[in-house]
């Protein structure tokens, strides 16, 4: 075996990292193979969403594995509907994802951020710098600009129940999803988030504002409800409640059947009679007392008999159906009823409340409303949205959650930084004093971080069809002239002041953007070396149904 191997090194000439791996496996290494290619794919990542920046931020059309059609400006959605595969565009992805899931905002900035960097330090290793030197670089850049956020607020919202100011903290964030549509949806949102408030409102959840998408009318014909609608009609012909006293069950709604199988013996038409007599009887008896207790609503989960049905309406009894346990656990909260796994009588303490409970009709959709509006503050809220298309209705949502996941943030912590690019040109201008003070070659890395920053208000004049080289340099001349709140004016061009003109951003989320979009892209640089295995075998993931 010695002497077989000896003779292989000699004739190959030696190993190498192909000889190592499985056949079908990549390998790639160097500046050149590796580094290079990785900025090059997430620049090309950078490049798709950077369009959809702001106000004036351009859709894109996504059609997925599916066939599924998204016509959307949001970042994250169109970042996880286009399933990226490159492991380096992947990891720019993921820092989307997290921003995503953490603030839920301000995704887009992370993606562009993330490639503009990269593209910063492509040219920065072309010009001879080390990769180790733009890290470091970078790395202080990123430290100095976090350390700076705390001396950029501007703004500060004191009290999370007023609506005025909530609603002016809220109007930038869905602005830059659905421009002209802020002055609707806004209060909207704020409306929301404020009835559900709890007494600590650092345990604000948002999937406690519900959005129920009705195709038709306009957006201005949506509104808010204070408590929970169902998109379906009620099993029986009992269609309105007032003073409802709800009882929910998380199975169905029939008599509990054995699991062993059995046979009966019917002799005569008597038996017959008394057989299927006696399960009527047991569903009265069960209907009945669940009536005495003093129920007039039945929510189930799964299947409802038609037996019980029949007994239910002899009773008078509201029976609906909602088959996702996800909003059986919001209509729970709601209504403080407990979700039964047994049909039977509830306890006292296990039947909800509400107010109304009615089937009513909005744009040809029958719905199934609970109404709370007796109350002062709800745990769920409803917002009712109307308009032309189910695209239209998603993106409506993907803007409304925008919102609500900003005020979650607020309650958290309630500083606000100027909007349209002034935030990231004071930061800027930080860094590049920064630059001149630190000696080595890190300077160079972190001037190159400080021009990165200037691509947002860049961005935001290039998609309003402005001069962006002349608009950043209005907007230096007017910071340098003290007038540090000045940003990007994207309705009539040029420079206004973002405070006057209540354009804010939350600090926490383009803290926590510029943390990830640096962090991954430092990440990337880190990489030199690329070792792709060879793809298992089965089916392809990608595939659409029915494709060859």
């Amino acid at each position: 075996r010695t002497c077989a191997m000896t003779q292989f090194m000699r004739h190959s000439g030696g190993v190498g990292i192909s000889d190592l791996l499985k056949d079908g496996s990549k390998h790639f290494s160097g500046v050149d193979e590796a580094v290079l290619k990785n900025i090059e794919a997430c620049k090309k990542l950078s490049m798709i969403t950077r369009t959809s920046i702001g106000p004036n931020g351009m859709n894109k059309m996504v059609v997925t594995h599916l066939g599924k059609l998204i016509v959307t400006n949001d970042a994250a959605t169109i970042v996880k509907e286009m399933e990226v595969v490159h492991p380096a565009a992947k990891l720019v992805a993921m820092a989307a994802k997290a921003q995503e899931d953490e603030i839920g905002d301000a995704t887009n900035l992370v993606v562009v951020f993330a490639g503009v960097l990269l593209e910063g330090a492509e040219g920065l290793l072309r010009q001879g710098l080390h990769t180790a030197d733009i890290i470091a670089g970078y790395s202080i850049a990123t430290k100095a600009c976090l350390k700076h956020f705390d001396t950029l607020s501007v703004h500060k919202v004191d009290d999370y129940k007023n609506e005025v100011d909530v609603t002016a903290a809220l109007r930038s964030a869905i602005a830059a999803k659905q421009y002209g549509l802020e002055d609707v949806l806004a209060p909207l949102v704020a409306r929301a988030c404020i009835q559900i408030l709890p007494k600590d409102p650092t345990t604000f959840n948002v999937d406690n504002v519900r959005c129920v998408k009705i195709p038709g009318m306009t957006v201005n014909d949506s509104y808010l409800m204070k408590g929970f609608v169902i998109t379906r009609d009620s099993e029986g012909t009992v269609k309105h409640v007032n003073n409802a006293r709800i009882v929910v069950f998380g199975t169905e709604v029939d008599l509990s059947s054995t699991e062993t199988k059995g046979n009966v013996l019917i002799k005569n038409a008597t038996d017959l009679i008394n057989y299927s007599k006696t399960e009527e009887d047991a569903m009265e008896k069960a209907v009945s007392e669940i009536s005495s207790v003093g129920v007039n609503v039945v929510v189930a989960q799964t299947t409802v008999s038609e037996m019980a049905l029949h007994f239910c309406e002899r009773h008078g009894l509201m029976v609906v159906k909602c088959p996702s346990k996800f909003e059986i656990a919001r209509l729970c909260k709601l209504t403080g009823a407990t979700s039964l796994a047994r049909f039977g009588a509830p306890l006292p303490e296990e039947i909800g409340s509400a107010d109304r409970v009615s089937v009513d009709e909005i744009g040809g959709q029958k719905c199934t409303t609970f109404n709370r509006e007796s109350q002062e503050s709800t745990k769920v809220s409803t917002i009712v949205l109307r308009s032309s298309t189910s695209n239209r209705l998603d993106d409506l949502q993907r803007a409304i959650e925008d919102g609500v996941n900003n005020y979650k943030q607020l309650v958290k912590d309630s500083r606000m930084v100027a909007g349209g690019g002034a935030c990231e040109l004071r930061l800027s201008a930080h860094l590049k004093v920064l630059a001149d003070k630190t000696p080595g070659l890190e300077q160079y890395a972190i001037r190159k971080y400080a021009e990165t920053l200037e691509t947002i208000p860049r961005t935001l004049a290039e998609n309003a069809g402005q001069d962006s080289t002349s608009t950043v340099s209005d907007l230096y001349a007017a910071h340098t002239a003290g007038n540090l709140n000045c940003g990007v004016n994207v309705e009539a061009g040029g420079t206004m002041d973002m405070l006057e003109a209540k354009v804010l951003d939350h600090l926490v989320s383009k803290r926590e953007a510029i943390r990830g979009a640096s962090d991954a892209a430092i990440t990337v640089l880190r990489v030199d070396t690329i070792i792709m295995a060879k793809q298992s075998g089965g089916p392809d993931p990608n595939r659409a149904p029915g494709d060859p």
